[in-house]
């Protein structure tokens, strides 16, 4: 059981990790001028970033908790799917949609 939840930490940080990759494939992929979506990539991430460092994170100065980061984290991870659907990947986003919310849940199962 030790192992199983070590790793399913271990995907969820790859799934975090997907949800900022997604808001930057959204961004380049956008049909607008090169330095436009290059932008877009760059800075939609950062905002993801910025968002988790100061609600999600362990060391966060306004760490949520309970229905609020339930809440946060639906529309944090939701915005990864979001940028999915939006650049046109339709299985990647339904795929981390499905992680997201299997390993979610098994975190919440096992406390962690």
């Amino acid at each position: 059981m030790k192992t199983a939840k070590a790793a399913n930490l271990a995907a969820l940080f790859l799934i975090e990790l997907g949800a900022v990759g997604a808001a930057a494939y959204w961004g380049i992929t956008l049909d607008v001028p090169t330095p436009l979506a290059w932008l877009l990539g760059l800075a939609a991430p950062a905002v993801l970033v910025v968002l988790w460092g100061l609600f999600g994170s362990p060391k966060a100065p306004y760490r949520t908790h309970g229905a609020r980061r339930v809440g946060f984290e639906a529309l944090w991870f939701g915005a990864g799917v979001a940028a999915l659907l939006a650049a046109g990947a339709v299985g990647w986003a339904i795929a981390l949609a499905l992680l997201c919310a299997v390993s979610k849940s098994l975190a919440v199962r096992w406390g962690q």
